[in-house]
């Protein structure tokens, strides 16, 4: 639980709009070093102050909105292999800054797309063969 002093203290910094975007998607209002934006448009940050953040929760992501429908994707799917280790602290440095990962993605290399499991787009197979086991139904006789 953060205290009454920090929350006013991050309002003043980030500004009432995106306090109030934080209050409702990360049911708390940080202010912290803007760190890069990814293809998707979402926004990574970081704080590393350590009277400030909870060790672990220094770096968080803002994810984008959809332009049509006005909703937020809060999808873990939607955010890339390499900003989700630098959210984990598998990494140290953000992809931004972070020249393994810069010279580890070749230029031929197809753009990452998030997963679409459980949604309409995902893959359905399509079956042609005769099931082996077919529901019983009851033939009845017309009455006379």
């Amino acid at each position: 639980m953060s205290s009454f002093a920090r929350f006013v203290r991050n309002v003043y910094r980030v500004g009432p709009r995106d306090a109030y975007q934080q209050l409702m998607h990360l049911n708390d209002v940080k202010a912290g070093r803007f760190i890069g934006a990814d293809q998707f448009g979402n926004k990574y940050f970081e704080n590393m102050n350590p009277r400030e953040e909870v060790p672990g929760r220094q770096r968080w992501v803002i994810f984008a909105q959809d332009s049509i429908s006005k909703q937020y994707y809060e999808d873990n799917s939607q955010v890339p292999p390499e900003w989700h280790s630098w959210l984990q602290h598998i990494r140290a440095l953000p992809p931004t800054e972070d020249p393994v990962v810069q010279n580890l993605s070749p230029p031929w290399k197809q753009q990452w797309t998030e997963n679409i499991s459980g949604t309409r787009g995902a893959y359905r197979s399509y079956n042609t063969v005769k099931p082996k086991i077919e529901a019983w139904e009851p033939k009845t006789a017309a009455r006379a």
